[in-house]
């Protein structure tokens, strides 16, 4: 029932029509215009009118952006600019006038891994540079090493071990099949459409047990492969890149960041196309020679992670949380630009919109941003279970030995004090791309509420909220013990196709407007989050696998 139906209705049996009107319009405003003691599904349009005005005319979210990529650049969990990245953080959210801003440690982490330079150069048949970045945790060629290369299709157990086993000493490798590249018949860029949307949010359910496998297995194979290298004494391998072309492709990690683990070999990845290059001379029986030369350092000084924590204090239920996300380390072939400083940059913007606007939550709002996340969730993880609740540690070696993420779910939750007072969790790790909508992840009861948290919203562009669950990022170790964590949907953009974990992964692919909206979007959320009468409704808790039985001796 709108107002005017409203007051009509009331004119027809109230003879005292004007003051009848006005208390008509002053309770449908309070019914829409909803102070600190409103219900979780009503909405503050004064506060969404303050958050807007600071979001859209004094936004520092490119500056914060800026300052992670061009100035400190990548930010692998454990080096020294990871470290760097917490510091900086830290200073900025207290120079904006944020409480409780500090650094809390977790771990320990294992070794920190960083690199100067890597070039690689053909000298036979042709003098040309490659293009090629050394994957993380991998030592260095300690100077430059001239040797062959030697082609390997495939290393995928003893079989193929055992085929080139004494024919790589003092060879390069180059291993792995050359992918193929085609002209593009589809735009890079991508973002949704209504259709896009509409498909969305029909719930999908999706079992995410096959890639926890999958990773393990690759794990596996991945230490069985480097110690085969490392024993046959090869110079270093080199492998294709993935991911893109024109020069952009993924660059991840070789080796392990794990103290004691061994160091193995030097492992680069190339650019598809010159990869190729050398690929079609070797196939056509030409011997091919290469100079390569990385300088790569471990850092072992301090083995513990850090998270970058800060807090706007709450009112009358400051004791209860509202928390903001997003991961703060990245991969070191860019500079962590779509992933994540977008989505640190747009979480730190929405803490400075809510303090700068001057709304009041009635709950505390914590944003914390984390490291180990590209290595399984580790500083998040580690927060939980510090925090809110944990399980029992694995007394099989190989499973206490997996990021939390991968174990098998088994042994009860102990909770700590902590786990009441976290009402939601909200993520942002999609790249740069604007908010569309929201993931309830399985949640029905979240489903109303978030609808009507959408609804002042809606001219960003924000309208969809799917039951669909997401996962590969840190709202998933909320989640998984049974803490309302939720992840937003995003534009693409072009996270897929060109940045995400690329050696492009950088400044030039961030969208301010996209990241500007992104920001306004979160700190709406949160705040709406932070004045609920109630707290976010949460799932039933996740039931543990059963423990597997112990193999007889």
């Amino acid at each position: 029932m709108n107002q005017g139906q409203t007051a009509r209705r009331l004119e027809r049996v109230e003879p005292h029509k004007g003051l009848v009107m006005r208390l008509c319009s002053v309770v449908l405003s309070l019914l829409v215009v909803a102070g600190p003691a409103s219900a979780a599904e009503r909405l503050d349009l004064v506060a969404v009118t303050k958050i807007r005005d600071e979001g859209f005319r004094r936004s520092q979210v490119m500056e914060v952006a800026h300052a992670l990529t061009d100035t400190i650049g990548p930010r692998l969990t454990g080096s020294p600019n990871a470290k760097r990245a917490n510091e900086l953080t830290r200073r900025k959210l207290a120079d904006w006038g944020l409480s409780n801003v500090h650094l809390e440690a977790w771990g320990p982490f294992g070794r920190g891994w960083s690199y100067e330079f890597a070039t690689v150069r053909m000298l036979e048949p042709d003098v040309s540079q490659m293009v090629a970045i050394p994957k993380a945790w991998t030592p260095g060629t300690e100077g430059t090493k001239r040797a062959r290369v030697v082609r390997i299709q495939k290393l995928e157990g003893e079989t193929d071990f055992q085929a080139h086993r004494g024919k790589l000493a003092g060879k390069i490798v180059f291993l792995g099949e050359t992918p193929t590249l085609k002209p593009h018949d589809q735009p890079l860029l991508k973002r949704h459409d209504a259709k896009s949307l509409e498909q969305l949010a029909n719930y999908v359910g999706v079992d995410h047990s096959s890639r926890v496998d999958e990773w393990k297995k690759q794990e596996k194979l991945r230490e069985s492969v480097n110690q085969f290298l490392h024993d046959e004494k090869a110079v270093a391998v080199v492998v294709p890149g993935k991911g893109g072309d024109g020069g952009t492709f993924d660059v991840q990690e070789g080796g392990s960041f794990k103290l004691g683990d061994p160091l193995g070999i030097p492992l680069l990845v190339m650019a598809t196309e010159h990869f190729g290059r050398i690929d079609r001379l070797i196939a056509h029986d030409t011997v091919v020679e290469l100079a390569i030369d990385v300088r790569a350092r471990f850092h072992q000084d301090d083995p513990m992670g850090y998270n970058t924590i800060a807090e706007l204090p709450g009112t009358d239920k400051k004791h209860e949380l509202v928390m903001l996300g997003a991961h703060l380390d990245s991969w070191h072939g860019g500079t962590g630009a779509t992933d994540n400083a977008a989505g640190v940059a747009a979480v730190m913007e929405a803490m400075r919109i809510l303090k700068a606007s001057g709304v009041r939550p009635r709950r505390t709002i914590r944003v914390a941003l984390w490291t180990g996340e590209e290595q399984g969730l580790l500083g998040s993880s580690a927060y939980i279970e510090k925090h809110f609740a944990k399980r029992p540690v694995p007394k099989e070696p190989e499973e206490r030995d997996l990021p939390s993420w991968a174990r098998e779910k088994t042994g009860p939750l102990t909770f700590r004090p902590g786990y009441r007072r976290l009402s939601a969790y909200f993520n942002l790790d999609n790249g740069t791309g604007r908010i569309r909508g929201i993931y309830a992840q399985g949640n029905a009861a979240a489903r109303p509420i978030f609808e009507r948290w959408l609804e002042p919203l809606r001219d960003l562009g924000v309208t969809t909220v799917t039951m669909r669950s997401v996962s590969n990022t840190d709202h998933v170790s909320f989640d998984a013990v049974g803490l309302p964590g939720f992840q937003f949907i995003q534009d693409e953009v072009e996270y897929v196709t060109r940045s995400h974990h690329s050696n492009m992964d950088v400044y030039e692919r961030l969208q301010s407007e996209d990241l500007i909206q992104a920001a306004i979007v979160i700190a709406t959320f949160a705040y709406h989050a932070a004045i609920s009468d109630e707290m976010f409704p949460r799932k039933p808790l996740p039931k543990p696998a059963p423990t597997k039985p112990h193999k007889p001796l």
